[in-house]
């Protein structure tokens, strides 16, 4: 079964420079490593259970040359050059097989359940097995079931959470689309759940059918006023523009951003009365970063 979101995926154009960023917002966030054969190397920032992963092209002409369609890296130099951001919200399952086989039986297009794996810079080898939708179902989503144990996956960092920034776990994130009521049917086939009726978000400004995966939601929502959403939509087109994270304490997330350099994070309050805060693309490559939890 599909048990959390396991991480999003954001791309950048220059995976030392999204470090620095990211550690400038107040992450812990440290080299992953290669994914051999595909050109591509990663920075991890891990919360409770869940991670924030940056993806960036290692070696062009390798990714080049693995050019295989119907994997999750197809078109990455595009939506870089494009100005990168959220590009997946992957959906950690248990049994990847058995999510497949029933995805199948839903109508639902979607590969094999696939081996993958990276070194990471101290030499542990992380492995794990993916799948991918079909064209048939377009969505910038796919799903992951890791083979090596949480635990072992945690000491690939010299600190895994304890971020000064005060998160701890992904509460959410976000797909913008032209109409959350169709959207919200073709997910709801694809995960095997229930469609969720809309209701209106205040901080994004849209309607918004979410999806509880465990002890995480996926949000999709259009736009009803501007926004992060109406203008992720209009810049970018349907896809993911928002990680939402729950933070120990939103002033010590801001006096860190602030100490280092950024601008302070616009301030909303949520649909449920709790504020919220953001930081917006220009400061992040391309994603809304939102922040959660006590002032």
């Amino acid at each position: 079964m599909f048990t959390r979101i396991d991480h999003v995926m954001i791309c950048v154009p220059d995976l030392t420079q999204g470090i620095a960023q990211y550690a400038r917002m107040g992450f812990n966030i440290y080299a992953g490593g290669d994914h051999p054969g595909k050109g591509t190397h990663n920075a991890i920032a891990f919360n409770g259970d869940d991670y924030l992963e940056l993806l960036a092209l290692r070696d062009p002409a390798e990714y080049a040359a693995s050019g295989k369609a119907g994997t999750w890296n197809t078109g990455l130099t595009d939506f870089i050059a494009a100005g990168g951001g959220i590009r997946y919200v992957v959906v950690q399952s248990d049994d990847l097989a058995a999510d497949v086989s029933e995805m199948r039986t839903r109508g639902v297009d979607v590969s094999d359940a696939m081996d993958g794996s990276r070194r990471t810079p101290a030499g542990l080898e992380l492995k794990w097995k993916s799948a991918v939708l079909g064209p048939k179902n377009p969505l910038p989503i796919f799903f992951i079931q890791h083979l090596t144990p949480l635990e072992e996956r945690r000491k690939q960092l010299p600190i895994a959470d304890n971020h000064p920034n005060g998160v701890y776990k992904l509460e959410r994130a976000y797909i913008v689309t032209h109409d959350a009521e169709a959207a919200a049917a073709t997910y709801a086939k694809v995960l095997g759940m229930s469609k969720p009726a809309l209701h209106k978000g205040t901080v994004v400004m849209s309607d918004m059918a979410i999806f509880e995966i465990g002890p995480t939601g996926l949000g999709v929502v259009q736009p009803y006023a501007p926004g992060p959403a109406a203008d992720a939509l209009a810049k970018r087109g349907p896809g993911p523009f928002q990680a939402l994270y729950r933070t120990t304490s939103m002033g010590a997330a801001a006096r860190w951003m602030q100490a280092h350099g950024l601008p302070p994070p616009a301030r909303g309050v949520r649909s449920n009365g709790e504020q919220a805060m953001l930081m917006t693309p220009p400061d992040t490559f391309g994603a809304y970063i939102g922040f959660v939890g006590p002032a």
